[in-house]
């Protein structure tokens, strides 16, 4: 495996649980979509696209294709299957031995997620409209344990000096919050900006953290990548535009 290819989560998961994040290296894909383009559909080429999946596929030794979805923004999270169909939401789960679940990103945050004890995962989309509309606290919820019992990854996204904000997000994300100690927590994850007034840095990193831990979720792992500012290694939708996606994946043997 070329593991320069992929990030591995450094965190304490039970050895049946697997789990990996592409980089935009390694891949056949071409002009803006250069190299490891995962998403079918950004406008790169169906040909290489299918061939980044095989490459994927193979070098990671997957079990099944991965659950794709089409991601909305939402706070939808759905049972992943193994049978290559496409599902709308932001987040996929399984309990089932040998079912990939995985989301797309290019900024936005990838949450992986697994229990203690190795029986359940869960691959999850966090950007702030997904954030404020309830998709971690869905996710969290729909796993069925206790928040204790869940270990936390957070992958490559837009790093706290990276990320500018209007009024909007800023309102609806303390709209969002669980209680004044969240709120709180919230209120440390906007920076006002120099140069334009109104406008704020927001910390997605920080947002996902907070929420998770007034969800009472502990075992928090990853973070403090920021994919906008490292066109080598990561996609960015904010830098470019016209960009590919990563995939993060997690699943059990």
């Amino acid at each position: 495996m070329t593991a320069k290819n992929y990030l591995f989560p450094h965190w304490p998961a039970p050895s049946r649980v697997h789990a990996a994040c592409t980089l935009r290296n390694g891949g056949c894909s071409e002009g803006a979509y250069r190299d490891f383009n995962l998403s079918d559909a950004v406008g790169d080429s169906a040909q290489a696209v299918a061939a980044n999946r095989q490459k994927l596929h193979r070098e990671l030794q997957l079990p099944a294709r991965p659950q794709w979805l089409k991601q909305i923004h939402g706070n939808k999270i759905i049972v992943a299957e193994a049978d290559g169909e496409l599902r709308t939401g932001d987040a996929s789960f399984s309990c089932d031995a040998g079912v990939v679940c995985a989301v797309l990103t290019a900024d936005c945050l990838p949450l992986l997620i697994c229990d203690r004890s190795g029986t359940r995962v869960a691959a999850v989309h966090v950007g702030w409209r997904g954030l404020v509309g309830g998709i971690v606290r869905n996710s969290i919820a729909e796993l069925g344990v206790a928040p204790r019992e869940l270990l936390v990854w957070l992958g490559p996204a837009i790093g706290p000096q990276q990320f500018e904000i209007g009024v909007d997000v800023l309102e609806a994300s303390f709209d969002s919050a669980l209680n004044s100690a969240h709120a709180s927590a919230i209120a440390q994850c906007f920076v006002p900006h120099q140069q334009k007034p109104l406008h704020f840095l927001a910390d997605l990193y920080g947002l996902a953290r907070a929420e998770l831990l007034q969800l009472g979720v502990t075992e928090i792992y990853g973070g403090g990548l920021c994919s906008l500012s490292d066109p080598k290694h990561f996609y960015s939708y904010r830098r470019d535009g016209k960009t590919g996606r990563m995939a993060s994946l997690i699943w059990l043997d």
